[in-house]
């Protein structure tokens, strides 16, 4: 049997869902002679007889519904496929691996994502909250597709892209003395009980610096690597703290008040890509989606 044309199989569909070959013509956006000729070829090709004249018009015969059956099923594969491409093209499908340091885990970037997700129903993601030495791990290993870490990124030969830096605030718990002020500066804290994150993390050293250079002596009573630990000692009274802007927020009416504090001390976040390939569309789209975020936040 020679090959069957594409055009007939359409032009037997076409005829078969609108019963005329006028109609038929117009859906494939061809004269009817054509949609004649189609036809009587591809009847000739499968060697049956697919139509019937019934006085001015034609009408399928058995063998027609039955193989009908089978031409539909095609069809709908093919719409399938080009529906897929379509939700891929415009990025609403399709899966998306994320990791995430603590600071933006805990409130700030779910949030982001159940919206991110609700404009693109077929997408589906997974998102896990490690620190930023474990993000970059995961995304050198190919265990995610994008990771959001704490700059600097220790792995100079990963692909990122920085994100607006916010800064860090100063926290206490609710009707602390420090409350009365708006703007609060290192000698501020003198003799203060204080929460500090853990020796040799970039935020430590940098809130140390600050107190160092203005010769401000602090309690230092606990230390911890997660600033949602910060946020809730300083909650239960122990003590005051420097926090990242997101937890800190999260944790505001939750026995927390922050103030601003000077001088600024930055929170700098990038997001990290795998270097075996290049970053997806809904990947970007994301990314893009946490920087306008950022710099909402930062207009606040």
């Amino acid at each position: 049997m020679a090959r069957i044309n594409s055009r007939q199989v359409e032009a037997f569909r076409a005829m078969m869902l609108t019963g005329s070959v006028t109609e038929a013509a117009a859906v494939m956006a061809v004269t009817q002679p054509a949609v004649s000729r189609l036809l009587r070829d591809f009847q000739a090709l499968l060697k049956m007889k697919l139509f019937e004249k019934r006085g001015t018009g034609l009408v399928p015969t058995a063998a027609a519904t039955a193989l009908y059956t089978e031409v539909e099923r095609s069809f709908v594969g093919l719409e399938r496929i080009t529906a897929a491409a379509e939700e891929i093209r415009t990025r609403r499908t399709g899966t998306l691996r994320v990791a995430a340091l603590p600071a933006l885990a805990n409130g700030f970037l779910p949030r982001l994502i159940g919206h991110f997700l609700m404009e693109r129903p077929n997408l589906t993601l997974s998102c896990v909250g490690v620190i930023s030495p474990l993000v970059v791990d995961w995304v050198l290993n190919n265990q995610c597709d994008v990771g959001f870490a704490e700059v600097p990124i220790v792995h100079a030969g990963l692909p990122s892209a920085r994100l607006p830096a916010l800064p860090r605030v100063a926290i206490m718990p609710d009707g602390h003395r420090l409350t009365a002020k708006s703007v609060l500066a290192p000698r501020d804290f003198a003799g203060e009980s204080f929460v500090s994150l853990t020796v040799g993390t970039t935020g430590r050293h940098m809130i140390d610096q600050a107190f160092n250079r203005d010769e401000v002596r602090r309690e230092l009573r606990v230390e911890t690597s997660l600033s949602e630990i910060m946020c809730g000692l300083v909650s239960s009274g122990l003590g005051v703290a420097i926090c990242d802007p997101f937890t800190a927020r999260e944790f505001r009416g939750r026995g927390i008040v922050t103030r601003r504090f000077e001088p600024r001390l930055d929170f700098d976040v990038g997001a990290v890509f795998a270097p075996q390939r290049s970053p997806s569309a809904v990947a970007l789209d994301l990314v893009e989606a946490v920087r306008r975020a950022m710099l909402e936040l930062a207009e606040e």
